[in-house]
């Protein structure tokens, strides 16, 4: 299924239909990664297939072995496994040599030893036909098992894909781009990583938006899920008829962020933007924006690739996940990247964007993740409005000239030297701060006794 397809939810009610038999164990083991999962595939009594993945965060995972022997697949190429058995494989230097000389085509190839046999995986941009398969083995080196593998993600990789700059520091030390938009130098970057033209580019940007404006719209109209704490309550503030100090643009701003949030925890369809935890910061403020100046799908798409390009420069540099660097990886970072689109949407140069973002993130560092009763909704659904908030502030500081004093790239790093410091009990564990309350607690017991 597609990562977009509604189906989803009911992913593990049709795998019976399909002759497949699901079973989940959480249980303790030695992992490098804290969103470490290992999956054994049980075909027939004569083949059994085990694997480990990590969660990366933004809903990007790494299949990192199979079998025991080590891999790294991203879902961003065609993947052409080749299985040999240990005797099958003497000559493993030698082969490895011969499968680069008669595939120049392939963009990488990795060879893996595990216990019993040897792993090859020939990564490439294009599928590889049986031609080519037939071509790849000489000396009788022929592999027990051959398996495809199709890309997942909307964006692949290639070989030697350069990018133009990977930090703010490259676009403010350059004239040539500093004149430009923080969307327009998106542009420039995804073009340049993706191969797509600039049409291309901003029509999987509108796509994004209009994810984004349905999860608005089913939590508006409200959401239900058995197992979660919040009932909907995305449209409490629309019916409110008392005073609401913010004014109507935070008043959008809040009910957005809640709708989304809602959708989220009914496993609806969302944007990880940046993640799941996430989510509705960035979308439900830029929105509610757009919404509040009656402005277009083209600009909010333009508004959402100037939001990336800080994400890019996060990602390069640190991380999203709450797990290695707590909330402040999460909804710190999608403040400073919806700060960076508020910019953009009010016509803001990209220098100021750049700031924006940079100052959003500044009051963000130290965020402790410490979700209730391990679902992520409280404190969650505040902090995302915290967030979006934060940005508001942040973009109009950065607007109307405000020092920012620490740069974009330097802040990012503080970010991550703090997140590296922070205690494992308060980076989305569940064993400190108020996931730990008596409160936390007594929720979780009724959760538990819901499910029985």
């Amino acid at each position: 299924m597609d990562t977009a397809d509604a189906r989803l939810i009911d992913a593990l009610k049709m795998a019976p239909q399909e002759g497949l038999a699901v079973e989940f164990k959480i249980t303790p083991y030695p992992a490098e990664h804290p969103n470490t999962y290992r999956v054994r595939v049980i075909a027939d009594q004569a083949r059994e297939d085990s694997f480990t993945f990590i969660s990366t965060g933004g809903g990007m995972i790494e299949l990192q072995e199979i079998n025991g022997a080590a891999t790294s697949i991203k879902g961003d190429y065609y993947e052409t496994l080749l299985f040999f058995g240990i005797k099958d494989f003497n000559h493993s230097d030698h082969l490895a040599a011969d499968l680069k000389y008669n595939l120049p085509t392939a963009d990488e190839i990795q060879i893996s030893k595990a216990a019993y046999h040897y792993l090859i995986d020939i990564k490439s941009s294009k599928p590889l036909s049986e031609a080519d398969l037939a071509k790849l083995f000489i000396n009788d080196s022929k592999p027990d098992r051959v398996v495809k593998l199709e890309p997942v993600l909307p964006v692949r990789s290639r070989k030697d894909i350069t990018v133009p700059f990977l930090s703010a520091a490259e676009i403010i030390e350059n004239k040539r781009y500093r004149q430009k938009s923080l969307a327009d130098l998106a542009i420039i970057y995804e073009r340049a990583r993706s191969g797509l033209d600039q049409k291309a580019v901003v029509e999987m940007a509108c796509s994004l938006v209009r994810v984004m404006r349905s999860a608005v719209k089913d939590g508006l109209a409200g959401t239900d899920y058995r197992d979660r704490i919040l009932g909907p309550q995305a449209a409490t503030l629309n019916s409110y008829g008392g005073l609401l100090v913010g004014g109507m643009l935070n008043r959008r701003v809040i009910s957005y962020i809640t709708a989304i949030m809602e959708t989220k925890s009914a496993m609806g369809v969302i944007v990880a933007a940046p993640t799941a935890g996430s989510c509705a910061g960035l979308p439900g403020t830029i929105l509610a924006v757009a919404d509040e100046l009656s402005l277009s799908e083209d600009e909010l798409a333009r508004a959402l690739l100037a939001a990336g390009l800080i994400g890019i420069f996060i990602a390069a540099h640190s991380t999203f996940a709450a797990e290695e660097c707590g909330c402040q990886a999460e909804c710190g970072s999608g403040s400073g990247m919806a700060a960076a689109a508020l910019v953009q949407l009010a016509g803001g140069s990209s220098e100021k964007a750049l700031a924006a973002a940079s100052l959003a993130m500044q009051n963000t560092i130290g965020l402790a993740c410490d979700p209730v009763a391990n679902r992520v909704e409280v404190p969650c659904l505040g902090k995302n409005i915290l967030a979006g908030m934060n940005a508001l502030a942040a973009a109009d500081m950065a607007l109307a000239g405000y020092d920012q004093v620490i740069p974009l790239d330097q802040t990012i790093a503080a970010q991550d030297q703090v997140g590296r410091l922070m205690p494992a009990a308060i980076c989305c564990t569940g064993k400190a701060g108020l996931s730990v309350t008596t409160a936390s607690e007594a929720v979780a017991k009724r959760l538990a006794e819901n499910d029985k």
